[in-house]
């Protein structure tokens, strides 16, 4: 079986968290993104809008009329600059966007290469959260957890991908497999994958810990290390 690229995965992420919709501009710093994109015609839609901005306001109108996720997607540097008016509409009126951009080659960035804006400040105020994707084996738990916060917190998150990271297939990408803590060696727990597996997750925990706090079975517990 083919093995999937960062940006397959990406993508793939986005639909199986009810992205139906991805408002954007094409660029060279995402062009794999949009040909993972032009594959899955029939999942998800793209909408091409004539400036950067106008994505992220559509984005955030989609969000606000369909309650569902909204989705921008812009190229490395400007693209993403030109995000914010729309996705400070998100985030004022409480509307879940995720916006991803693309960033240089892994290897230059923050070497003052053309395009090469640290987009990570640039979000650092308007998205509750916002990260840059390392690798293929990077994408699945990042760009879940975005989608996640953007619906639970109905806010915006924002995640970046290089360009050769786009292009870099899963069986190269050497996910590790386990989480150290400073009590333990264990097996760390992927980030639910889906909307639908978190939701399940959340209602099984709500669940049991109404049964463990319920009345007449709270007691005072002392906090140890």
């Amino acid at each position: 079986m083919h093995s999937r690229n960062g940006s397959q995965l990406l993508i793939d992420a986005l639909i199986a968290w009810g992205v139906d919709t991805i408002f954007g501009m094409p660029g060279d710093g995402i062009n794999g993104l949009m040909e993972a994109i032009r594959e899955r015609e029939g999942k998800v839609r793209f909408i091409q809008v004539r400036h950067e901005e106008s994505a992220a306001l559509m984005a955030c109108a989609h969000a606000k009329w369909t309650q569902k996720l909204g989705c921008c997607l812009a190229t490395t540097g400007p693209g993403g600059v030109h995000l914010l008016n729309g996705l400070y509409d998100a985030k004022f009126d409480k509307a879940p966007v995720i916006a991803i951009t693309g960033l240089p080659y892994h290897d230059l960035i923050d070497t003052f290469t053309q395009q090469d804006v640290d987009l990570g400040k640039l979000f650092a105020d308007v998205a509750a959260y916002s990260t840059r994707i390392m690798s293929a084996a990077h994408v699945e738990n990042a760009v879940s957890l975005a989608c996640r916060i953007a619906v639970t917190q109905r806010t915006v998150a924002h995640v970046s991908i290089p360009v050769d990271v786009q292009e870099e297939p899963l069986e190269e990408a050497e996910p590790s497999t386990w989480h150290i803590t400073s009590r333990s060696l264990k097996p760390m727990a992927p980030v639910c994958p889906t909307r639908k597996a978190w939701e399940e997750r959340s209602r099984s925990s709500t669940a049991a810990n109404a049964s463990r706090f319920s009345p007449g079975r709270v007691r005072s517990a002392r906090v140890t290390n």
